[in-house]
């Protein structure tokens, strides 16, 4: 089996404000829109869709179960960015062979940026 795309759906109650976090934090673009759901551009073939959970028959977790771990070219000036836009994040942290730090979306879910130490 060939992956060709992967796309991660996540039912937020709090969908307007999730889908602003994205948007305004990463700068994601968007590569398809409705009123109730939202595919934003990560990378190369790799997407992440904000639904509406009130719209859908599945309903959101809030956030748990779920860490979205993305790999930056700088995790260290990510953080300062993060801090700087006043996000709540954790502490930059040698863990796992990689410089990271969470923060979480409106919806409640983790987010783990980070870069290996080898970089």
């Amino acid at each position: 089996m060939i992956i060709r795309r992967t796309n991660t759906i996540l039912y937020c109650e709090h969908w307007s404000e999730t889908v602003s976090f994205y948007q305004q934090v990463f700068d994601f673009p968007v590569n398809h829109q409705t009123d109730w759901f939202v595919e934003l551009q990560i990378a190369d073939e790799t997407y992440l869709s904000l639904a509406q959970a009130s719209r859908t028959r599945i309903r959101s977790v809030g956030g748990q179960g779920i860490t979205l771990s993305w790999q930056v070219a700088d995790v260290h000036e990510a953080y300062t960015y993060m801090q700087q836009a006043g996000l709540d994040v954790s502490r930059l942290q040698q863990k796992w062979g990689a410089w990271l730090f969470y923060l979480h979306d409106p919806e409640g879910h983790r987010i783990e940026l980070w870069q290996p130490l080898t970089e």
